[in-house]
C-alpha cells in the first residue's frame, strides 16, 4: 500500500505519538509498504524508508512549547505525485483539516486516530467554557473520516458517547527489547537520586511536565523526613512552577531522556508513579511494564484498562489527599504483592511488540479499501 500520513507531532519531539508513529512506520517499511509523511517543520526528511514533507509550522496555547504544522501550499504536488492509495490523519487539529480537504478532493480513503484528549485538558487550564467548542470541533474532523483509530477502550467510550462515528481500536504496543533487555546502572539511579541512601526508594515519573499531568500530587511523597526520591523525567510549560513547587524536596528534574538511558531510568527506579487522569492510553504504563516496575498509578477508565482494575498495578483515588502515600507505604511494604503485581504486569507486556498492533493497522486499512482480511480478534468496529 501508498499511505499518506498527515501527523501533528513528530521528531524531534518526544511523546506517545511520536513513539507509536515512529515503531509504526518502522514495522509499515518492513512489511514493504510506502509512506509520505507530512509533518511539523524541523522532522528529518526521511524515517524508515518514508519521505517526510516539514510543513510551516505554529504555536498552540495549550502546548505552547510545541509547534504544530499548517495546511500548507507545499501538500498538493508531493502527494498527488505520491498517488496514495489512502490518506491517514495521526490526532487532526490543524494540518488534519488538509487531510480532510485532499482526501476529498482526489476521492481517498480517509482514517483519522485519535490520542490526545485536548477537550479535557481546557478543565486543566481553567476553560472549561471551551470544552464543549473543542468536543465540537474534534468531533467535526473526525466524523469526515470513514474510520476513527483509538488506543484504548475507555477511549472509544469516551467518543462514541461524543457521537464520534465508526470508532475503531488500534491497540497498545512497546519496545520489549528495549525496555527488557536493558540493564539497571549505579551511574543512572545517581543522577536520578544523587542523595539517596542505599536503603532508600526512588520513584520514578516520565512524561510532558504541564498542568494537566498533575504531578503536584507526587510531592506527598517527598516531603519531610519520607524515604522515598523522587525523579521527573521529561520537561514541558510547567517545569518552573513545578520546580519551585518541589525545591527542598528529594526531587530531581533530569529532563527528558530516550531510548537506551530512558530505560535505564525504569530499569534503575524501584517504582512508577503516574498521576494523570486525562491520558488515552499511558504509553509510559507499558514502558515502565515491560521494565519489571510496579506502578501506582491515579485512577480513570483508560488506567483501569491498562492495569486491569489492580491486578497489573496499584490504583489510588487522586481526590483522596493521602492516598498516594498510603498505597507507595503498602507498596514497599508487602513484597508479596508487590511481586505478584509485577508478575502480572510482566506477562501483560510480554505480549506488547509492534508487530500486531501495525498488523492490525494494517488490517484496517485494508479494511477501508475493501481488500477481504481474516477478522482482527478484539477489535470490532463500534455503532455508527
Amino acid at each position: 500500500m501508498r499511505i499518506a500520513m498527515f501527523t501533528e507531532t513528530f521528531l524531534p519531539g518526544t511523546d506517545g505519538i511520536v513513539t507509536r508513529l515512529c515503531a509504526t512506520l518502522e514495522k509499515l517499511h518492513a512489511e514493504g509498504h510506502e509512506v509520505l509523511l507530512f509533518a511539523p517543520e524541523g522532522a528529518p526528511k526521511e524515517y524508515a524508508g518514508a519521505k517526510i514533507v516539514s510543513l510551516p509550522s505554529m504555536r498552540f496555547f495549550l502546548y505552547p512549547e510545541k509547534k504544530f504544522p499548517m495546511p500548507s501550499r507545499k501538500i498538493g504536488a508531493p502527494l498527488q505525485e505520491f498517488q496514495a492509495d489512502l490518506i491517514h490523519t495521526v490526532n487532526p487539529a490543524f494540518v488534519g483539516l488538509s487531510a480532510i480537504y485532499y482526501a476529498w478532493k482526489l476521492r481517498l480513503p480517509l482514517v483519522a486516530s485519535y490520542h490526545t484528549n485536548v477537550p479535557a485538558y481546557a478543565r486543566h487550564y481553567h476553560l472549561d467554557f471551551l470544552e464543549p467548542a473543542l468536543w465540537w470541533y474534534f468531533r467535526t474532523l473526525h466524523n469526515r473520516a470513514v474510520l476513527n483509530l483509538c488506543t484504548s477502550k475507555a477511549t472509544q467510550e469516551i467518543l462514541l458517547a461524543q457521537r464520534f462515528k465508526n470508532v475503531g481500536l488500534w491497540e497498545r504496543g512497546v519496545d520489549l527489547k528495549l525496555y527488557q533487555e536493558t540493564s539497571p546502572s549505579p551511574e543512572m539511579r545517581h543522577r536520578l537520586a544523587p542523595n539517596a541512601k542505599d536503603t532508600d526508594k526512588l520513584l520514578l515519573y516520565v512524561g510532558r511536565l504541564a498542568s494537566e499531568k498533575r504531578i503536584e500530587q507526587l510531592l506527598e511523597c517527598v516531603q519531610e523526613d519520607k524515604p522515598y526520591h523522587l525523579a521527573i523525567v521529561g520537561d514541558g510549560p510547567h517545569r518552573a512552577e513545578l520546580e519551585r513547587y518541589f525545591a527542598g524536596t528529594r526531587t530531581t528534574f533530569v529532563g527528558y531522556l530516550h531510548g537506551r538511558e530512558l530505560a535505564q531510568a525504569y530499569k534503575s527506579s524501584d517504582a512508577f508513579v503516574f498521576p494523570s487522569t486525562t491520558e488515552t492510553l499511558g504509553l509510559v504504563l507499558f514502558e515502565a511494564m515491560a521494565s519489571g516496575l510496579p506502578i501506582i498509578a491515579a485512577d480513570s477508565p483508560p488506567t483501569r484498562e491498562v492495569l486491569e482494575y489492580g491486578k497489573a498495578g496499584v490504583i489510588y483515588n487522586s481526590q483522596q489527599a493521602g492516598d498516594l502515600l498510603q498505597k507507595v507505604n503498602q507498596l514497599f511494604a508487602d513484597r508479596e504483592w508487590r511481586d505478584h503485581i509485577c508478575s502480572h504486569a510482566a506477562q501483560i507486556a510480554s505480549e506488547l511488540d509492534w508487530q500486531r498492533p501495525t498488523r492490525q493497522l494494517i488490517e484496517h486499512y485494508q479494511s477501508v479499501l475493501g481488500i477481504r482480511t481474516a477478522p482482527v480478534r478484539a477489535m470490532p468496529l463500534s455503532r455508527s
